[in-house]
């Protein structure tokens, strides 16, 4: 199983966090749209083509670094595009509120993980837990 250093994932979680703040500093949902395309490039391309870990890549050390599975790092992508997706669907039918509700979770989930508490990692169990549970039956 293929392994994606911390420094990278955190690098992720940090252009997150940065772009859902700016877009509610400035009222500009055109910046989660950003995001959406940073984030559905890199899941599309299993993580070789995000523009955030390509940016911090060259000042980042990950030699003897801890690693998360890939299988983890591209469900919690995953998350991360969806929610941009409905928070950005909401904004095109004029719901502002649950877009900006929608990229609150998506901040609070991003902004935890950079502390050191991975919301989608205990989704990700949980939801695999179930799956084992529903094939015994």
């Amino acid at each position: 199983m293929r392994e994606i250093p911390m420094p990278y994932i955190k690098a992720n979680q940090t252009g997150i966090v940065l772009f859902v703040i700016l877009s509610f500093l400035f009222q500009q949902p055109w910046l989660l749209a950003v995001l959406w395309i940073v984030q559905a490039v890199g899941l599309f391309t299993g993580g070789k083509w995000n523009a955030f870990v390509r940016l911090a890549k060259p000042f980042l050390r990950t030699e003897g670094r801890e690693t998360q599975a890939e299988e983890l790092q591209r469900f919690n992508n995953s998350l991360a595009v969806l929610f941009l997706t409905l928070s950005l669907l909401s904004f095109l039918i004029g719901w502002t509120i649950a877009g900006y509700v929608f990229a609150a979770m998506l901040l609070l989930a991003a902004g935890v993980a950079l502390l050191g508490y991975c919301i989608g990692c205990t989704v990700y169990f949980q939801y695999k837990r179930l799956a084992r549970k529903a094939k015994m039956l």
